[in-house]
């Protein structure tokens, strides 16, 4: 069985700078970078002052849901989820003061927020990970189903972050938006192969997610979603929902 802390894909954050998203960074990309990220929300990330998202997953032998409130330009996040033996959790903490949280919330919770937030967000993250080479391999077939997509690989590099040496396979559309993915674990956690579709997208506020994944997880069937996506924008109390 697969933990369920490794059910999805835990990758270094560098969310100390999310908010700067300078564009100089996209400068030695390919083009089809920035124009993904600008897809999924680039330009008006700033105005973002909080995310609120369910992430959940289900597995043979796996059933899992975490909710999270995060405010990027604090790094305070609030988390409601179970332990192992199924009793409810809850937590919040700043992410630059982790070193002073008890060990459940530094070697679970946190990995955890990594792996649900690059769910959430990939797009933007490979844009901002300037550490990871991206390359344009043109026009392939899809992984799942018939049809082609332009496939941008993100390669990281060997050392650093939770799984050093892993690789993301965006197939992207016309539109610039992920279809479909294929994800290489680069050390010997499991699962080593994730391929999944990217649909259910919905905008909230500036940020377009990918609410629904179904897919296989080393030949295993695999369906995550992402689901109570909502934003508070700069100078608003009020949650915007996901439509």
């Amino acid at each position: 069985m697969i933990h369920v802390s490794h059910l999805g894909i835990i990758r270094r954050l560098t969310f100390g700078v999310l908010v700067l998203a300078a564009t100089s960074w996209g400068q030695s990309r390919p083009p089809i970078m920035e124009k993904i990220a600008k897809a999924y929300g680039l330009d008006s990330y700033g105005q973002v002052e909080a995310i609120r998202y369910t992430w959940s997953a289900q597995f043979p032998g796996v059933n899992v849901s975490r909710s999270w409130v995060w405010e990027p330009k604090t790094g305070k996040v609030s988390y409601e989820g179970k332990d192992k033996d199924g009793k409810p959790v809850k937590a919040t903490y700043v992410r630059s003061q982790l070193g002073s949280q008890p060990d459940n919330v530094k070697k679970e919770i946190d990995p955890a927020f990594n792996n649900d937030n690059y769910w959430l967000l990939f797009p933007l993250h490979a844009y901002w990970d300037t550490s990871a080479t991206v390359t344009d391999q043109g026009m392939k077939k899809l992984p799942i189903g018939s049809g082609s997509a332009e496939l941008v690989s993100v390669k990281y590099p060997n050392e650093g972050g939770y799984t050093p040496g892993d690789t993301w396979d965006l197939y992207v559309g016309k539109d610039d938006r992920v279809v479909q993915f294929v994800y290489h674990r680069g050390g010997p956690i499991k699962p080593s192969v994730v391929i999944a579709t990217w649909a259910g997208y919905k905008k909230a506020g500036p940020l377009l997610i990918s609410t629904d994944h179904r897919g296989t997880a080393d030949g295993k069937p695999l369906h995550l979603f992402i689901t109570d996506v909502a934003v508070k924008l700069t100078g608003s109390d009020t949650w915007v929902n996901a439509q």
